[in-house]
């Protein structure tokens, strides 16, 4: 996608607004695509991507908006760290704090249980 494109305020708004049929159709405007090319980018079906377009649908999985605008090359500093190359494969839970160690908990007794409050 050419940069001028995501330096787009309507873009850019879209984005935030996490309207992405709104952001389909600018994308597509703005850089001379057809919705057969967007197709190809993102992986979503020609039907469904004409509906998110006329708002008729909306994208709210977040692994397929994932797709969509890493198949759009949305720039990292526009999407935050959901675009990030290491993003969940070794932290299903990145932005959480994991730097406090979890309380010590005491051993588990012969059945498999711990023993309650003395």
């Amino acid at each position: 996608m050419l940069p001028e494109v995501w330096a787009n305020a309507g873009v850019q708004a879209a984005l935030v607004a996490r309207d992405f049929g709104r952001l389909c159709a600018l994308v597509r405007e703005a850089s001379g695509l057809r919705q057969d090319d967007m197709v190809m980018l993102t992986g979503l079906s020609q039907s469904f991507l004409s509906m998110l377009e006329t708002g008729a649908r909306r994208l709210t999985n977040i692994d397929k908006i994932i797709i969509l605008l890493d198949g759009l090359g949305t720039p990292a500093e526009l999407t935050g760290p959901m675009l990030e190359p290491d993003h969940g494969l070794d932290d299903p839970h990145p932005r959480m704090d994991r730097t406090r160690e979890a309380p010590a908990q005491a051993p588990l007794t012969e059945r498999g249980m711990r023993p309650g409050p003395r």
